[in-house]
């Protein structure tokens, strides 16, 4: 609708005070105003005046002649008043004239077409029980074939497999009505457990607990997301790692620290927007020791296990739970558990290629070609002195057992061992048997070593015996010595500081509620089961 025009007024009674004052100042200014083509009646004017000037009595006398005048006239001459020729009538505006135009309406016109119909076909079938077994027989059969394939196939596709574009077959075309809701599920539990933590998602961002500043060292810590799947309650967690691309995904490895009682492991990745449940999740048949994360390839995992193997789990590909790479004892896996893995630059033939060191002395290099996992031993860390003669002359070495290494930040060919001796070898790749320098840097076994990501000299390690050192590479002695009271875990530098790090250690706090036993009875106990470990094998041998 299009309002052209709009006009809101008062409409007044002719006959009413308010009425008669408009009309009589509207006639006075017209009066006033010069019209040319106005004439005024001087005649009508005369008599007008003459019958004021007349007497009283005169004007009684006059009303008595002229009685028999009709009293119309009289009550003409009453209401008479002068008037210009030219006075304009004001219209009534209670009387309206309604007018109305039509216009013309073209004529209906009807339209029709014609066409064949479609073609139609009748089918029918029975089915019977023997039929559909044949029928689900004939759908087992391909998806063991899928199997095959997929096996033989290699986790990373080449790029002429892309270019083709493969047809699919009726077993890939076929899908689950579920999976095709899947995404849309996701997106909508997401959204659910969003509304249901908004709470703690406000206090991630904006928690500021203000009695920080009357606390020296001490600060607050505010628990916020508790991360849990229930087959996963009764293993430890044994390695965390986030990813450096989606900030809100963190990849959990699950394994076991009780070296007696082995069993099984699992690798599970979980985010902040869905806190209630793992994104991914992956079984293994041995404990988790250790993972890490490709930097330019963020969906492949590298990890290391209990039983010595490596391997490597593709989230491209979910839905199969076994790894796209994994070692045997034929590729050169480890004899000894995997303590860290660590994913490193691609080689001359843009292979990709990872670092592991393990218990049993090898520093091993492992490169992704074609369908399977070649390795190299960068170096065997030989204790010096231990050589032993054993039966018919041969010569036997001892191996210090590897704990931790990290790579320098900018001397690609440079990085450093901590073994469970509480050595620390400074090694480089081009160098298979020897060690550029070694440091005796602790009294028991070295947990973690870590290059200064700001200066190139420093690096730090800690260790079971209580301590956090920090050394220059070119001296013997360390720079900083760092009681903690308690065995050290881990240490990390910060990265915005070259001068700040964070270690944890053992020392854990007790749940409420628990009763921990303390005393010496426990610690004789504690020593009494170690040492019926001990005996047990070697009574077998004598046995």
């Amino acid at each position: 609708m299009a309002t052209h025009f709009t006009l809101y007024g008062n409409l007044i009674f002719r006959d009413s005070d308010e009425g008669r004052r408009q009309s009589v100042k509207q006639s006075l200014t017209i009066a006033v105003l010069p019209v040319p083509s106005a004439v005024m009646d001087f005649e009508a004017l005369d008599e007008e005046l003459k019958e004021e000037e007349q007497p009283e009595g005169e004007a009684g006398e006059g009303e008595g002649e002229k009685t028999d005048q009709p009293a119309a006239t009289q009550e003409e001459k009453e209401e008479y008043r002068p008037r210009l020729v030219g006075e304009r009538k004001l219209t009534n505006q209670f009387n309206f004239s309604e007018r109305a135009s039509q216009t013309y309406n073209n004529p209906v016109r009807d339209r029709a077409c014609q066409m064949e119909p479609p073609p139609r076909a009748t089918f029918s079938d029975t089915a019977n029980q023997w039929e559909i077994y044949d029928a689900y027989v004939e759908e087992l059969q391909k998806l063991e074939k899928s199997k095959e394939k997929e096996k033989q196939k290699a986790p990373v596709a080449k790029k002429e497999d892309k270019m083709r574009g493969r047809k699919l077959t009726s077993l890939e075309s076929q899908s689950d009505d579920i999976t095709k809701v899947t995404k849309a599920a996701k997106i909508v539990e997401r959204m659910v457990n969003q509304n249901t933590f908004d709470d703690i998602a406000q206090d991630f961002k904006y928690f500021e607990d203000t009695s920080d500043e009357y606390r020296d060292n001490l600060g607050t810590l505010l628990p916020l997301w508790k991360f849990q799947y229930d087959k996963a309650k009764r293993l430890a967690v044994t390695a965390l790692c986030w990813n450096p691309k989606y900030k809100d995904l963190f990849i959990v490895g699950h394994g076991s620290y009780d070296f007696v009682k082995q069993s099984r492991g699992m690798l599970l990745l979980y985010t902040l927007k869905n806190p209630s449940f793992p994104e991914y999740i992956f079984n293994s048949e041995s404990g988790i020791m250790c993972l890490d994360i490709h930097v330019d390839h963020p969906y492949l995992i590298v990890v290391g296990f209990y039983d010595g193997n490596v391997a490597i789990y593709n989230l491209k590909k979910p839905a199969s739970s076994q790894p796209g790479y994994k070692s045997t004892a034929k590729s050169g896996k480890h004899t000894d558990p995997v303590w860290q893995v660590k994913w490193q630059k691609d080689d001359m033939d843009n292979n990709l290629n990872f670092f592991s060191v393990s218990s049993d002395g090898r520093i091993v290099s492992w490169t992704l070609v074609k369908n399977e996992l070649v390795h190299t031993d960068v170096i065997k860390l030989l204790v010096e002195g231990t050589t032993v003669e054993g039966p018919e002359g041969l010569q036997l070495q001892t191996f210090g057992c590897g704990t931790s290494f990290d790579f320098h930040k900018k001397i690609d060919y440079l990085f450093l061992v901590g073994t469970e001796e509480g050595k620390i070898y400074k090694c480089s790749k081009s160098y298979s048997t020897q060690f550029l320098d070694i440091f005796h840097a602790h009294h028991m076994a070295v947990d973690a070593v870590s290059w200064n990501p700001f200066h190139s000299k420093v690096f730090i390690s800690c260790s079971s015996d209580w301590t956090v050192k920090i050394w220059d590479h070119n001296i013997k002695t360390p720079m900083f010595i760092y009681d903690l009271n308690s065995a050290v875990g881990d240490v990390a530098w910060a990265p915005y500081s070259s001068t700040v790090f964070a270690a944890v250690t053992t020392d854990g706090k007790e749940k409420k509620g628990q009763e921990v036993q303390k005393g010496p009875e426990v610690e004789i106990a504690k020593l009494d089961k170690l040492l019926n470990l001990v005996r047990e094998p070697v009574a077998k041998t004598s046995k």
